[in-house]
């Protein structure tokens, strides 16, 4: 969405923090599906701190106003943002080496709904804040 003049930051950061949580649910729903199977290695996603780090650049320094302007070298491209995936291994020896708890699994669902409720939520108070705008200069 960036670049195309009446979104803003906030609505790029939203667009990407959405993309980010949806796969992030995948993730969660394959652990919980393969609880039961022996040897399973819990997987996990994190992309937070990069997330973070790319909105914090992109608001910081100089912008870049025109397609041809050279990078600043700060970052801050949230569109290029990407996750970090790594399996929990079971380092015990003992059971059946599945890693996967399915009471983590539900708190880690449970809070991922709710961060991608409230990212909606945010995302349709911008959208609707565009169309009061529109509807006033008309």
């Amino acid at each position: 969405m960036a670049g195309e003049g009446i979104f803003d930051s906030t609505v790029e950061l939203l667009d990407k923090a959405l993309d980010l949580r949806s796969r992030k649910l995948q993730v969660i729903s394959s652990n919980i599906a393969n609880a039961e199977t022996p040897g399973y290695a819990r997987l996990r996603m994190d992309f937070e701190t990069a997330l973070r780090q790319a909105a914090e650049a992109s608001e910081s320094g100089p912008a870049k106003t025109h397609p041809r302007h050279l990078p600043t070298g700060q970052g801050g491209d949230l569109q290029a943002v990407q996750a970090r995936f790594r399996r929990e291994t079971d380092q015990s020896g003992m059971g059946d080496r599945n890693t996967v708890s399915l009471d983590q699994e539900m708190v880690d669902l449970a809070d991922n709904q709710i961060r991608y409720e409230a990212a909606i939520r945010m995302l349709a108070k911008k959208f609707n804040m565009l169309k009061t705008v529109i509807s006033e200069r008309a």
